[in-house]
């Protein structure tokens, strides 16, 4: 179902009165069922590979909590007893076991993901080099994507690494935990919320807030004018150049890329916005998910302000553990010896940088484009990261004045700029059509 079918508003008015007519210590239920009530919408099968993401994540994070459970056990049972080289024996033990369960199941429900959304472009890619599959099977390959399956896929992921990190109890709760995973406001577009800042608030119940209820409903409308309006009216000049590139000049193709820029923000952040403003009305705080992100002054302040709970999960869960990682340590102090102190410690978060933006731009979709788009946004971070210092050196030595309206300005438009050229990756058909309109740009 979505938010801008006929059967929507309709179906919020029901699950509205439904939840603020029952008691409260029973509203999750309410939510429970109309979260796949709704999912049932796009279609069965999709809704048991949920359900299958749902048991997978639910069982393995009890297995992560009885793993810490049967250590403290044991340490508190000793009384004393075991000396310091046992207790670090048994915390390795357990640590390793409960490596073993995270990444078996990590790997399932990623599995899962990657089959449905990256089948057909694997099978393509190897076809092409190897010439293994007919047309027809690779048209089978190319399934039908499950709605919301990569966000629900993350918010379970890190559901399970933060209990593996004991920044969690795992829920002991089949149901209540069906309904984190499958809430249905975010589950189309996210945000991607964190089970420690969600859970709570839908299992509690909340009264009916006039207040509340008003600007939750002030956000829907403001979602659907972004979405009905801005991006809708944008999308028009996107599509026209973006389909005969080669018949327009360098600048109308850039300006074009730019309102691609407003288009997918307007339908992005007005999705987030009703998604939002739903939660509200039911008393449901959702994380806001950007921040003026055309306001930015450089890449990486970008996306801190855009998709803001896909860059916090990237970075908390790929970027640190890779940057902080025995690997990448050892590699950094190779890369020191071999390249210099200088030069050597910029490897590992090059490295870990580009990791982490490869894996935004897969997220994004199934084609070498993306993969493009995410070593373009890679890069320009690190260098970004890299000039950093260089420029606070410059400001030290000759004292200049990096606050004036002037230069924040300069910082915006540039920004645009990179932001926008990204966008040839996203958006175009392919990655050589993306080259195409790069060169045209600069004709």
């Amino acid at each position: 179902m979505s938010f801008l079918s006929v059967q929507f508003p309709v179906f919020l008015v029901v699950v509205f009165l439904a939840y603020f007519l029952t008691p409260r210590r029973f509203q999750w239920i309410v939510l429970l069922i109309a979260s796949y009530v709704f999912y049932l919408f796009s279609g069965v099968a999709m809704t048991v590979l949920l359900l299958g993401t749902t048991l997978i994540t639910f069982y393995t994070g009890l297995l992560l909590g009885r793993s810490n459970q049967r250590y403290n056990a044991v340490i508190a049972s000793s009384t004393g007893n075991l000396t310091v080289e046992q207790k670090s024996a048994l915390r390795d033990r357990r640590n390793r076991e409960k490596k073993l369960t995270l990444t078996a199941a990590l790997l399932l429900i990623f599995g899962i993901l990657a089959f449905m959304k990256y089948s057909g472009f694997l099978a393509a890619n190897l076809n092409a080099v190897l010439g293994l599959f007919t047309s027809s099977r690779l048209r089978v390959l190319n399934l039908l994507l499950p709605l919301g399956i990569s966000f629900y896929t993350f918010q379970s992921a890190a559901y399970l690494i933060d209990i593996n990190r004991g920044k969690i109890e795992p829920d002991r709760n089949l149901a209540k935990f069906a309904l984190f995973v499958s809430f249905f406001p975010q589950i189309v577009q996210g945000p991607i919320s964190r089970y420690d800042q969600l859970a709570a608030q839908l299992y509690e119940g909340h009264s009916f807030d006039y207040t509340r209820a008003k600007f939750g409903l002030q956000l829907i409308l403001w979602g659907l004018f972004k979405k009905l309006v801005i991006a809708d009216r944008a999308a028009v000049i996107v599509s026209t150049v973006f389909k005969n590139y080669w018949r327009y000049e360098g600048f109308t193709t850039f300006a074009a890329a730019l309102f691609y820029c407003i288009q997918i923000y307007g339908d992005f952040s007005g999705g987030i916005d009703i998604a939002r403003g739903v939660a509200q009305i039911m008393g449901i705080s959702l994380p806001q998910n950007f921040n003026h992100p055309f306001f930015a002054v450089s890449l990486p302040d970008f996306w801190r302000r855009w998709h803001i709970s896909l860059s916090n999960w990237m970075r908390d869960y790929i970027f640190y553990p890779l940057s902080l990682s025995k690997s990448f340590t050892r590699l950094g102090r190779g890369a020191r010896k071999l390249l210099g102190n200088r030069v050597g410690r910029l490897v590992s978060p090059f490295l870990a940088t580009i990791l982490t933006f490869l894996a935004v731009g897969i997220w994004h979709g199934a084609n070498w484009k993306f993969v493009a788009y995410g070593f373009y946004n890679g890069i320009f971070i690190f260098l970004e990261t890299f000039i950093h210092p260089l420029r606070d050196r410059l400001q030290k030595k000759y004292n200049l004045n990096f606050e004036t309206f002037g230069w924040r300005f300069w910082q915006v438009l540039t920004t645009l700029v990179v932001v926008g050229f990204g966008r040839y990756f996203s958006r175009a058909a392919n990655l050589r059509i993306a080259g195409k309109m790069f060169a045209k740009t600069f004709e």
